[in-house]
């Protein structure tokens, strides 16, 4: 054997040796690394991956449909139907069976704005907060009334607009018709119109060449002008019209309910010559939406019971005028201004009702329930018509007791009321 040479390779005995004991002293003298403790069997390992849940079974699936088809599930729920009727043929049939009855309980609602959505949307947000210039009480029929035909007229194409229409009213003893477009209501709007706008210093539509006269030679002249504005195209002077009148009146305040408005042969105030603009409008808006076979409903409770109250404040003078004119019986006998006479009770049912008593003998007479000859009922939209000349005097569905001459002459007075 050989001894060990100076270039022994390191891992000999001797070496180790002096290892241990260096590594001795150190971890004596708290400079040694220390071993970790075992770690946990889990920590090798990747986390497990999810397992998703199994689909429901078919006849959990199949009791939903009801549900699904009624809009009642929950999202899961769902997702779990739809994906489940996209592989199975019977569920699939029976859901678009089940979705066909659901349809038929929804009565089908019109995609068009509600007419009175505007005015509702108005009273309501003036309930809340009231404007600082509110619009007065006896503008508000004509402001609703305009927006109301306004909406109507809005979705019009060329063809709606040269739709004829037939106009009606009640002359002397008998109906009288005119014929002409929605173009042409919409311009006979806007020139009577116009009578308000002058007493109010606004422009007239008909210029300052407008002829004198009441509405029905104002109407002419604006039909048989060669200025008129073509079919659609007068919505917008008369739209802008109806705004400024009732913005001119919210400013003027209080004191312009009592100017004068000329309709020529008579006159009326400020305000009942605006609930006579929103009587008018409503029933053209009427014949317009009768042309073109649109629903168009009445006026609400509260706007029609003023139309009705302008009409029957009105009946009075306008059967003193047939009187003159030969058309109704003469007075039974002299009444003093302000002194009670002979009297009709008038009874408005249904929506704006009322009761009225009139003077019979003279338009300055004092009407008095003691003093009541007859006794009349019509329901409300009917006395419109009636007095909107739509409807003949014999025509109309009358309830009456007492003098037969005297109930006669009231309801002709009532269609007189009407023109062009």
């Amino acid at each position: 054997m050989t001894a060990p040479s100076e270039g022994t390779p390191e891992g000999t005995p001797g070496e180790a040796h002096d290892a241990a004991h260096d590594a001795a002293h150190e971890y004596a003298a708290g400079r040694a690394p220390r071993i970790p403790g075992p770690r946990p069997a889990g920590d090798d390992l990747e986390p497990p991956e999810p397992v998703p849940a199994p689909p429901p079974p078919h006849r959990v699936l199949k009791s939903l449909l009801g549900a699904w088809a009624l809009a009642a599930c929950s999202a899961e729920e769902t997702q779990a139907v739809e994906d489940h009727l996209t592989e199975c043929a019977p569920c699939a049939e029976e859901a678009l069976r089940l979705r066909d009855a659901v349809g038929l309980l929804h009565p089908e609602e019109t995609l068009d704005l509600k007419p009175l959505l505007r005015s509702r949307v108005l009273e309501d947000c003036l309930g809340r907060r009231p404007a600082r210039i509110p619009v007065p009480v006896w503008a508000g029929p004509y402001d609703t009334e305009t927006a109301r035909l306004d909406a109507l007229l809005r979705d019009f194409g060329e063809a709606e607009w040269d739709t004829p229409v037939r106009l009606k009213w009640f002359q002397e003893e008998r109906r009288r018709t005119r014929r002409t477009t929605v173009s042409g209501v919409i311009g006979h709007l806007l020139t009577v119109d116009g009578l308000v706008a002058t007493a109010l210093g606004l422009d007239d539509p008909l210029g300052p060449h407008a002829p004198p006269g009441g509405p029905a030679g104002r109407t002419e002249h604006f039909w048989s002008s060669d200025a008129r504005p073509g079919t659609g195209a007068v919505r917008d002077p008369w739209r802008e019209q109806g705004h400024t009148l009732v913005r001119t009146v919210s400013f003027a305040g209080r004191g312009a309910a009592e100017l004068a408005v000329d309709y020529g042969p008579f006159a009326l105030p400020l305000a009942d010559a605006f609930l006579e603009r929103a009587f008018e409008c409503w029933v053209h808006a009427s014949d317009i939406a009768e042309a073109v076979d649109y629903p168009y409903g009445p006026p609400s409770g509260p706007h029609l019971h003023r139309m009705i109250d302008l009409a029957a404040r009105l009946l009075p003078t306008a059967l003193a005028g047939r009187r003159r004119s030969g058309l109704a019986a003469p007075p039974r006998g002299l009444v003093a201004a302000g002194a009670p006479g002979r009297t009709l009770h008038l009874e408005i049912e249904g929506a704006g009702g009322g009761s009225w008593d009139i003077a019979l003998d003279s338009p300055a007479a004092k009407p008095s329930r003691e003093h009541t000859v007859a006794e009349v009922a019509l329901d409300g939209v009917e006395f419109c018509q009636l007095a909107a000349g739509h409807i003949s005097p014999e025509d109309a569905a009358v309830g009456q007791t007492g003098d037969r001459e005297a109930i006669r002459d009231v309801l002709f007075a009532a269609a007189s009321l009407s023109r062009l």
